[in-house]
């Protein structure tokens, strides 16, 4: 069991890299990344942050807005630099690698 844990953790991911950077890139506030590399759980995290924002920006509530958007913002910043140094996993804890990576 270890070792195709191991073996598994060494493999990079099917996931295209070009698709899951530009995604965080251009969405990352929106969590349509994570749906797309199979992390559903900071999927919904990062969309119910987006609604947040969008409800109290709306509500006149804009200091509760710009909290919520700031920790989005900072969020989709972290991993969309993880992405493109590929040193993040996707939902089967495989990296997705940028082209010409090499795993150890």
């Amino acid at each position: 069991m270890l070792k195709e844990f191991i073996i598994t953790m060494k493999q990079p991911s099917n996931k295209s890299y070009a698709v899951a950077v530009s995604l965080s890139a251009v969405f990352g506030v929106m969590g349509i990344h994570h749906f797309y590399i199979g992390r559903y759980l900071e999927g919904m995290i990062d969309f119910t942050l987006f609604v947040a924002t969008l409800y109290f920006y709306f509500t006149g509530q804009l200091l509760w807005a710009f909290i919520f958007f700031a920790v989005d913002g900072l969020h989709t910043f972290i991993i969309t630099i993880m992405l493109l140094t590929g040193s993040f996993k996707d939902g089967e804890g495989k990296f997705i690698c940028y082209p010409g990576q090499k795993l150890a």
